[in-house]
């Protein structure tokens, strides 16, 4: 094993790292936003909306992610580019970019699988808790806020972490439409030096450590102290 590439390379791995750590934040909170209206959509009493958003996940979460950002990248992106009207726009130097597609499609993908596991979350909570929040006088927004999400997010507080790391994990698909995140600093350096194994090995580690702060992040939310007597 020969990790002397380290000290030439860290600058790129370091960038590389910062990208990985901007999807997982980016697409993990718009996604979570979009988690929350898909969940409490699929448990509204209109047919057509809980059917609609039912179909809106079953596609999302029934296809290759990987699929899902070529279709966005590639196509997507490249029907941007035959309108001269969007060459020239403002966010142009935006849509050109494929972090922002994988960003896009990694949200999408939060939302559909975190909006599932929240309506089961949603539905487990005990219905003597939301009436005792009704019987305090709160309208439904209000026993909504303090409540009956509070409550299925503790619940879920597991599972969220799991799928949080497993959006980790999903970022590195990002070099496959040319972004340089951790995987593709990774990919440079090999082919660089054409060193086959170490490179891996070393973004393997980073990515064991992002994920277990991930864990220990979630092990620590709504966690209270204990008070003495």
């Amino acid at each position: 094993m020969d990790f002397q590439w380290l000290s030439s390379f860290y600058n790129e791995l370091v960038k590389g790292a910062g990208l990985t750590l901007q999807l997982l934040l980016i697409s993990g909170f718009f996604g979570f936003l979009m988690a929350v209206g898909v969940a409490l959509g699929r448990l509204s009493k209109n047919r057509f909306l809980a059917n609609g958003l039912r179909f809106y996940t079953s596609v999302l979460r029934g296809t290759p992610l990987l699929v899902q950002i070529y279709v966005l990248y590639y196509g997507v992106g490249s029907l941007f580019a035959t309108f001269p009207l969007i060459r020239g726009s403002m966010f142009w130097p935006y849509l050109r970019e494929g972090f922002w597609y994988v960003a896009f499609a990694l949200t999408l993908s939060v939302s559909a699988y975190v909006g599932e596991v929240l309506r089961g979350g949603l539905r487990a909570v005990p219905r003597g808790e939301l009436e005792a929040g009704r019987a305090y006088g709160m309208r439904p927004w209000l026993v909504l806020r303090r409540v009956w999400m509070p409550r299925a997010l503790q619940m879920l507080r597991p599972t969220l972490a799991g799928e949080s790391v497993m959006l980790l994990k999903a970022t590195a698909l990002a070099s496959t439409v040319a972004v340089t995140d951790l995987l593709g600093a990774a990919n440079l350096v090999r082919a660089q030096t054409l060193r086959v194994y170490e490179p891996l090995l070393v973004v393997a580690v980073i990515y064991i450590i992002l994920a277990i702060l991930i864990e220990q992040g979630f092990a620590r939310i709504g966690k209270t102290p204990q008070r003495q007597a």
